[in-house]
């Protein structure tokens, strides 16, 4: 039954994209022009996925693409193809990136979903042997305070202790958080990496009145449900776009794939490309089916996915407006320190489009 479902939504997806015509090969296709079945009026999600179809896709008989991606929102995108039973994929699920980066290193795996700082110093360790294909995340951290305490932009956090789980320490939660702190002129804020997972910091954050923290979805929709008292006061992807300008947007991970597997199978790394952006499009457009899947799966039960994912942000941009959007994050990432993207810029060929 699940292999029907999700072939049903493929089928519409691509014949969506088959309509979209030759010279536009980066145009926009809303998440709510792939309803899932008997839906006609769904939210979009912030950034609509983007593909082509190239003549090339396609699954390649007795192959099968072997996928990593992390327990949080990169999952959720692709929770419907992973349930799917595709016996074309080797979909697996791990709960840290440096779990992934040696499986990327060996040749072990041939597409991954991981942070966007990450992916740009695996591709300069590796010397371009990985490449950025699509973001599949934007913003997805989120400002929790005590109801009664007022947190209306950056600013607040001025002489205040935030926590933020011990896993975001050197990576985009941490990084994102010093760059908006540093925007917005704001001198004095401890970060509090002290608490290993998110489960912790929410305790933190029901004993002190005054506390303040910085948690990704979907735990801030945890944290915000199971704790009357504790509200979502502010999106960083919102203070992000705020503070950065010239169109900037936060970017929590992308998909990267091995350059070997692009050239000796790009049939199916296109057709790999084409299941993705169907499954991110499904899921926008149906939170309830998709948190039936993303439950088994084990990411998170169904009622807080549900809630989470109209706020995770879940997008499939390809082609020149990932670049874009791409570049302008790394660079602002740079800029705060090199180290945090390898040392320098990405080259061009780091983009496959």
């Amino acid at each position: 039954m699940k292999k029907r479902v999700f072939a049903a939504l493929l089928a519409a997806f691509m014949l969506l994209l088959s309509g979209c015509g030759a010279e536009d090969t980066n145009a926009d296709t809303p998440a709510d022009d792939a309803p899932a079945a008997g839906q006609e009026d769904s939210a979009k999600p912030e950034e609509a996925p983007d593909a082509s179809v190239p003549a090339e896709a396609g699954y390649e008989d007795g192959f099968v693409t072997r996928v990593a991606s992390l327990s949080g929102p990169t999952s959720m995108g692709l929770s419907l193809l992973m349930i799917s039973e595709n016996a074309h994929y080797d979909f697996q699920v791990y709960t840290a990136a440096n779990e992934i980066v040696p499986l990327l290193a060996k040749g072990e795996v041939d597409a991954a979903l991981i942070p966007a700082n990450l992916a740009a110093n695996v591709s300069k360790q590796t010397d371009g042997a990985v490449k950025v294909l699509n973001i599949n995340t934007l913003g997805v951290l989120e400002v929790l305070a005590p109801a009664a305490l007022t947190v209306e932009s950056i600013s607040a956090l001025q002489d205040r202790t935030v926590y933020l789980a011990a896993t975001g320490k050197g990576a985009t939660p941490e990084y994102a958080a010093r760059s908006l702190i540093q925007a917005a002129g704001v001198e004095n804020v401890n970060l509090d990496f002290s608490n290993p997972e998110p489960a912790n910091v929410v305790a933190a954050l029901a004993a002190n009145p005054e506390a303040i923290a910085i948690l990704p979805q979907p735990f801030a929709t945890v944290a915000a449900q199971q704790n009357e008292g504790l509200e979502i006061k502010l999106s960083l992807s919102d203070e992000w776009a705020k503070l950065m300008g010239g169109g900037s947007q936060l970017v929590t991970g992308v998909t990267v794939v091995r350059a070997d597997y692009l050239a000796s199978h790009p049939a199916a790394a296109a057709q790999f490309a084409l299941d993705q952006a169907a499954s991110v499009a499904s899921v926008n457009a149906d939170p309830e089916a998709a948190g039936a899947a993303i439950e088994t799966l084990g990411i998170v039960k169904a009622p807080i996915a549900q809630k989470a994912i109209p706020r995770c942000n879940l997008v499939c941009i390809t082609g020149d407006k990932m670049q874009q959007a791409l570049e302008a994050y790394l660079q602002t990432l740079y800029d705060f320190d090199p180290a945090v993207i390898g040392g320098e810029m990405p080259s061009e060929d780091f983009y496959q489009k």
